[in-house]
């Protein structure tokens, strides 16, 4: 249920919405590969033709929304609500009919931020609880929470078996490294005899099963860790640090820092690899700059003007393209990956933010 804040708010987006589409440009039917972009100042989600760079439809989302992730079939995008950790909503849109579906209510789990869908689950950060969780949309419900014991989980990567998790803890200045563990049967406490006459082939307390657990790997990086990326290989984490001005960069194998860039990113928020891992792109707040690492030497390659000020980082990879989301100046910018050069803008409404991909694989 939404909050009365939150509905008033989402029904100036719908109205914003019909005017939108009753001005003359009509919603078209989402396309089977659609890119999703947030406006933080509309309260909207847009849905944009990758093709054309045209907007196709937009949806009403709740009050300040910051990231957004589709689910695996592409008909669900999941908007995290977050209120500087205040509010405890995620927005749930139909893709295929353009339309806002009932809020997931979080509970106590305040400030949802993060977002990644992996496994047929939503994962995601909860900085107001300072955890982490999964939500089952067959089952409708959380299905698991683990608290990270550090201030501002922020952003979140989950590896593909599931076993892994990796976030960005703000205002600790660490990352975390959750590891899923198979643990021994539970078994009676030490030195403590069975009751007597109990039969020898009773169970002990917990049962004779493995049990399952999680084990947190705190890492120090700079401060103001906020965005950060895995490389595609799985070999690095690298993380921007954005009251530094410094980039971090972890070997997952050793689960250490192995070098510290002083790579000037003062106020950086987001950090994303190139989709062939050769090219580390950070974005900044507060400079209109695209800043661009080598990942090899970790040397800063380029210095690419896009803007006043940048959020959001997607990379395209069926089209060697990245969008990078310029709130100040109320577009998402398309950069050309070959030439590193900005080739277009588009307006998804003012102050983008989050960016994500929808692809329908069953659709033609």
């Amino acid at each position: 249920m939404r909050s009365k804040s939150s509905a008033a708010l989402l029904a100036g987006s719908a109205l914003a919405v019909l005017s939108f589409c009753s001005s003359g440009t009509a919603a078209q039917s989402t396309p089977r590969r659609s890119l999703l972009a947030l406006s933080k100042r509309d309260h909207t989600l847009a849905i944009v033709d990758p093709n054309t760079l045209k907007v196709i439809g937009r949806a009403p989302v709740g009050p300040d929304p910051h990231e957004v992730i589709a689910s695996a079939d592409g008909k669900t995008a999941y908007v995290s609500i977050y209120g500087g950790g205040r509010y405890h909503a995620l927005s749930v849109i139909d893709l295929v009919g353009q339309k806002a579906l009932p809020d997931i209510d979080t509970g106590a789990l305040n400030g949802p931020h993060g977002l990644t869908f992996v496994g047929g689950k939503l994962w995601l950060t909860a900085e107001g609880a300072k955890a982490i969780a999964s939500y089952d949309p067959a089952a409708a419900k959380m299905d698991w929470i683990m608290g990270t014991g550090q201030n501002r989980t922020h952003m979140i990567y989950v590896t593909p078996d599931q076993k892994q998790i990796y976030t960005t803890n703000v205002s600790s200045a660490t990352v975390s490294i959750l590891e899923k563990v198979t643990l021994p049967p539970m078994g009676p406490p030490p030195g403590m005899k069975p009751p007597q006459g109990t039969p020898p082939s009773s169970s002990p307390p917990g049962g004779n099963q493995p049990r399952m657990d999680w084990n947190e790997t705190v890492i120090p990086v700079g401060r103001g860790d906020e965005g950060f990326d895995v490389s595609p290989d799985g070999r690095e984490l690298w993380t921007a640090n954005a009251q530094d001005g410094t980039l971090s960069v972890i070997d997952l194998a050793t689960r250490a820092v192995v070098a510290t860039l002083d790579s000037k990113t003062m106020s950086a928020n987001r950090l994303k690899f190139t989709p062939d891992g050769k090219l580390v792109m950070v974005s900044l707040l507060g400079g209109g700059d695209l800043v661009i690492y080598d990942a090899a030497s970790r040397k800063e390659f380029k210095r690419v003007q896009i803007g006043h000020g940048a959020a959001g980082i997607l990379m395209d990879p069926e089209g060697n393209r990245a969008f990078i989301s310029c709130g100040p100046d109320n577009y998402v910018a398309v950069l050309d990956l070959k030439t590193l050069e900005v080739t277009g803008h588009i307006d998804v409404g003012g102050e983008p933010d989050g960016l994500a991909w929808a692809v329908r694989p069953d659709a033609q």
